[in-house]
């Protein structure tokens, strides 16, 4: 009668000592009296548990050290480039005015683009930890989008960029803060353009979408393979990981946008073809009186 029960505890005995190691893919088998099933089944459970905090754990420690490292190649990239200009001017090696003049506004340039990060990165660290105030008021998204296009009309002009916008005849309110929108619409908008071809279209739309208003960007550009599109609104995950200043930013811009939208409730997403251009979407709970 005993020896059934003594297999059964040497079994999760065994077990014990395989999750010990580090091997949780690893189940005791479901048999022998009731009581001993449901300890079994218990046992297993445990060990999917740890299998998933383990993963979990393992995963965020990769992130961390990605975040790590690219923190650290995107500030020391600019200031690299600074302190080379900044000791050719010391050394007097520049003669002529307008070498100067090129070196001073590079400089110029890179501490701009120093800046720029090191705002983005106050700006995604505020949204996460909830400090900036938000009071969310009922807009309408046709206008914002309207604005939007206008401040990058020259960006528009400088690659002879079409814009089509598709919007019901009525739209609306969404419960939103609008200058957070409008970031969230700048930063898409100013990727459409990146990426798009000279001479290609851009579409921005909006519609109703059960009790929430989805917003689109449309562009024609090459598209993201469906393996990036998991990823891409990660902090600073590049699709393109040999682009450098000048044909990129440094990849918060996404992480930003998903952090304002979901702090209003809504969601964002891509639905892209490589090959076809990309459709970057999200979404904003619809105003009720």
């Amino acid at each position: 009668m005993t020896r059934p029960l003594e297999r059964s505890i040497a079994r999760i005995s065994e077990q014990t000592i395989t999750i010990a190691e580090g091997d949780f893919d690893t189940e005791v088998p479901v048999i022998g009296p009731r009581e001993f099933k449901l300890l079994a089944e218990q046992f297993n459970g445990m060990s999917l548990r740890l299998k998933e905090s383990f993963d979990n754990l393992h995963h965020s420690e990769s992130a961390r050290r990605e975040l790590i490292a690219n923190v650290s190649h995107d500030l020391r990239t600019p200031l690299a480039s600074i302190q080379a200009f900044v000791e050719a001017l010391e050394d007097d090696v520049i003669k002529d005015e307008e070498t100067f003049q090129r070196y001073l506004n590079t400089i110029r340039l890179e501490t701009k683009r120093l800046a720029g990060l090191i705002h983005d990165l106050f700006e995604l660290s505020s949204l996460e930890a909830k400090g900036e105030l938000f009071e969310p008021q009922p807009c309408h998204a046709d206008e914002l989008l309207i604005s939007t296009l206008e401040s990058f009309s020259f960006h528009l002009a400088e690659k002879r960029l079409a814009v089509e916008i598709d919007l019901p005849d009525k739209l609306p309110a969404a419960m939103m803060v609008p200058a957070q929108i409008k970031r969230v619409l700048s930063n898409l908008l100013q990727n459409a353009i990146q990426y798009s071809p000279e001479e290609g279209k851009i579409t921005l739309s909006a519609a109703e979408e059960g009790r929430c208003l989805r917003i689109s960007v449309k562009d024609e550009g090459e598209g993201i393979e469906a393996a990036e599109t998991t990823r891409i609104f990660e902090r600073f995950y590049r699709i393109d990981k040999s682009r450098g200043k000048n044909n990129g930013g440094a990849g918060l811009g996404l992480a930003i946008a998903q952090s304002i939208v979901e702090h209003h409730g809504g969601e964002i997403g891509v639905l892209s073809t490589k090959g076809a251009g990309s459709c970057f979407w999200f979404t904003l709970p619809i105003y009720s009186n």
